[in-house]
């Protein structure tokens, strides 16, 4: 006979705390389950606060535990239990290696094997098969020049997933086959705009072929491969949700970078380092004052500053900064980030982010304002990779949150035509 669980009677009511107790949260969770639709709350009579059903909480915390830990955070947001990324206190960590300290030491190949394996693999240097960079190029040569680095690198992940016929199994090794022949082809899909590197060497080398004509300096390509490294993952940011949903489904491993990609489009996600390139090209026209005033009077945040998850300096940025300041064609560029940072701190005091210091890479090295987004797309493949294996290690279809009905009441009468 199963041992019953120790809590009130059913038919009980709990208050707040003694549901926060018997789920493991902060009461505050509690209410964010309740406008979820997850919990039934009564006021209490004649009094201010809430009481809960014991049967439905225990219920919750059953189902809870039986989904991994796929809770609330403190804040009230759901919560999901990830061994990939942490962020605290102005720093974060990949696996928990201070992903700065580990962009600095290690290439951008290397930095993707440790997150998806939680190894070391010196050396690690990602090549494509033929087969798949030519059924990729030719379904992005065939979009229009509007087209956006997002719109050629979805085309190409889903032409390669055509070209690969083992693309269903979902096994790690599979999966990580996969990852090691899709970020390669991806840059090698993206059409050349200098000297083509061809398919060794390192991605962030074939990579600046794609986004410049310039030829790469040793401290710009420097910038670049720690930037592919910084950028590889980030927990659970929109992006990544949404590949995480699609692994939960049980979408193969290009179905769901493909989810990934349609969300940073946004110019709230991987678009945002190209509001920032723009503005900078403008400062360095006109000065920072006058670009800043008109970003405040209409409303709008100043590109580049601030992150919710960084109280202090975005480390990314800090990073990135400090090799741009290495770099003698980025001094004038940098310097006018710099001024933004300062002239907007009068009346707000953020700091800079890393779609700011992206910018100062495009600009000072010629690429188009586009080329962050293309940057943060590779990059981030590599984590979206990492979560989609963590997610096919979980129960199939857990990310799936209830809806809270806002609707008429039903029964609505049939609507009749006129």
């Amino acid at each position: 006979m199963r041992d019953q669980e120790p809590g009130p009677a059913d038919g009980e009511r709990l208050s707040t705390r003694e549901a926060a107790e018997l789920l493991g949260v902060k009461p505050e969770t509690v209410y964010a389950y309740v406008s979820r639709g997850l919990l039934d709350s009564r006021r209490t009579p004649g009094g201010r606060g809430s009481t809960f059903d014991a049967k439905e909480v225990r219920a919750l915390a059953r189902r809870n535990r039986r989904e991994g830990g796929s809770t609330a955070s403190p804040g009230g947001e759901p919560a999901v239990r990830t061994r990939l990324t942490l962020i605290d206190r102005d720093r974060y960590y990949f696996r928990g290696v201070d992903a700065v300290e580990l962009a600095g030491r290690c290439s951008y190949e290397e930095v993707a094997e440790w997150l998806w394996t939680g190894r070391p693999h010196p050396g690690a240097v990602f090549t494509a098969p033929e087969a798949s960079v030519a059924v990729a190029r030719r379904a992005v040569g065939a979009l229009p020049e509007h087209a956006g680095p997002a719109d050629r690198l979805r085309v190409a992940t889903i032409a390669a997933a055509t070209a690969d016929p083992l693309r269903f199994d979902l096994s790690e090794e599979a999966v990580l086959g996969t990852a090691r022949v899709l970020i390669p082809t991806l840059v090698a899909a993206l059409p050349p705009v200098g000297q083509d590197q061809g398919g060794d060497g390192p991605l962030a080398r074939r990579l600046w072929a794609r986004l410049t004509g310039l030829p790469a300096d040793r401290g710009s390509l420097r910038t670049l491969e720690t930037a592919l490294a910084l950028l590889a993952d980030h927990d659970l940011a929109a992006s990544t949700l949404a590949v995480r949903v699609a692994a939960s489904a049980r979408a193969h491993a290009y179905a769901a970078v493909s989810a990934g990609l349609g969300v940073i489009e946004g110019p709230l996600h991987g678009a945002a380092s190209g509001l920032a390139h723009r503005m900078l090209l403008d400062v360095l026209d006109r000065g920072a004052a006058p670009v800043v005033a008109e970003e405040l009077r209409a409303g709008r945040r100043v590109p580049g500053l601030g992150h919710r998850l960084y109280p202090g300096e975005d480390p990314r940025a800090r990073a990135l900064f400090a090799l741009l300041a290495e770099i003698p064609r980025a001094a004038p560029v940098l310097a006018a980030a710099r001024e933004v940072a300062a002239t907007a701190a009068r009346s707000t005091p953020l700091h800079a982010n890393v779609d700011l210091a992206l910018a100062v890479l495009t600009v000072s090295c010629g690429m188009p304002a586009s080329a962050g987004e293309t940057i943060f797309a590779v990059a981030r493949t590599a984590g979206w990779i990492a979560h989609a294996l963590e997610e096919y290690a979980e129960r199939p279809l857990r990310m799936r949150p209830s809806g809270v009905y806002v609707g008429p009441r039903p029964p609505v009468p049939v609507p009749l035509s006129e």
